[in-house]
This record gives C-alpha cells, structure tokens and sequence, in this order.
C-alpha cells in the first residue's frame, strides 16, 4: 500500500493576513496615483491664474514704458518704434485714452483694424508678451496652461456687470473655475456660489469658448456633478 505526503493534502492559497496586507498596498498606490492627480490639477489651476496675470503685468508695463494703452495707438505711432506690419486702433478711437474692446470680440481678436487685434500686436512687439506681433484673428490669442483660449475686453458696456478691463480664460471645467475664483478672490462661501461676486466673475455655457456677457452672471453653485458644460472666467486687469 503506497503512503501519501500529508503536505500534498493541505489546502493552499492566501492567508487573511496576507489578504489584508495586498488590500493595504492597493489601497496606498490608489491613494497615492489620487494625490499625484489632485497636485497636478492644483499645479495646472495655479499655471492658468499665473498666465492671466502675466497678461495683466503685460498690459501695466506697457502703459508704464509706453505712457499709452496697449491696443489705442495709431499705427504710425507703432510703425515709428520699428514694429513692422503692426496695424494699430482705427481712425476715430486711437489715442483716446479708452481700450474699446467688446464683449465678442474677447476670444476672436477681431480684424486687423480693431483695438482687440492692437492689443496683442503692441504687446508682442514691445516684447512683454511672447508671440507673433503680426499674427491676427483667433490665431492671436494665447492659450492658458489647460489649453482654452486667453482673450481681453473692455466693453464700454461693462462685463459680467463691472465696468474696466478684464483678461479672461475660456474652457475651463467647473473644479478649475471654483479653484480659481477662490485663488483670485479668497475662499467661497458655504454656499459655494462665488461667480457673480468679488473681482473675478464666472459664467458657464455650452459654448466653448463662452464670450462674456455685459450682465451680471446669474448666481451658481460650482457643483462638478450638475454643471458640466465648460466655463468662462474674467478677472479684472
């Protein structure tokens, strides 16, 4: 009669022990690949209000080296520095100390003969901002570090019930507009509504990029789950 290995009769597989340990480490590395996720949404987030107020110190050191608004200049006054091919404000509102951008024209740039298309041109000549000085339309405008478009106005009309000169971003989701209303104006409310208040203004739509509006944007949460259309935000310059 043949004997059996009583080793071979013992029933393997993992211990709960053992169980429990695997279960920890998938817990950490989930854990960790969350993290790695929310610090670089907070890195992209902190890179979109940096390329605003670039804009911003863009157009601030321009008036101070030029004593003149980017985008209200004639084109002879521009062509006199060197700045070959640079179109400046039209006949009848250059050199009146008021940037007329409006509303639709903040992500468009409009025609070559407009402020908008002034702007950018004086800003990339002068060599505050980076760019093409010679390129004009959509093709002008920069792009934020989440890859929507970068436009300024200055309605007469106001926007998003303010009057000034504002720099927005366009295409951004409802975390990274939240994140950075509450970077440019502090920590919301409870209530998490924050986009009709304070010095940066928020507005969602279909439309992407979303022109903003000369009213004042009606009051809304900023809930990840109910709004998911893209966001438009402009802070004042």
């Amino acid at each position: 009669m043949k004997s059996f290995n009583t080793s071979r009769s013992r029933q393997s597989g993992f211990t709960l022990v053992e169980i429990a340990i695997v279960l920890v480490i998938i817990g950490l590395l989930l854990g960790g690949v969350l993290k790695g996720q929310e610090l670089i949404e907070n890195s992209k987030t902190k890179a979109i209000v940096n390329d605003m107020k670039a804009i911003q110190a863009a157009y601030n050191g321009y008036i101070d080296r030029y004593k003149a608004i980017p985008g209200d200049e004639t084109a002879a006054t521009m062509l006199a520095r060197g700045w070959a091919g640079t179109a400046g404000a039209p006949a009848g509102t250059a050199g009146n100390g008021v940037l007329n951008i409006t509303a639709a024209q903040t992500f468009t740039s409009g025609a070559a003969a407009t402020e908008a298309a002034a702007y950018w041109r004086g800003l990339r000549a002068s060599g505050l901002l980076a760019g093409d000085p010679t390129v004009v339309a959509v093709a002008a405008l920069p792009r934020h570090a989440s890859g929507g478009l970068l436009g300024v106005t200055s309605d007469p009309a106001g926007i998003y019930g303010q009057s000034g000169t504002f720099v927005c971003a366009a295409g951004l989701s409802t975390k990274q507009a939240a994140a950075i209303d509450a970077l440019v104006d502090g920590a919301l409310p409870a209530t998490n509504i924050g986009n009709n208040v304070g010095t940066l203004r928020a507005a969602t739509n279909a439309a992407n990029p979303l022109a903003p509006a000369n009213a004042a944007p009606a009051a809304l949460a900023y809930n990840e789950t109910t709004t998911t259309t893209p966001w438009t935000v402009c802070m004042r310059i």
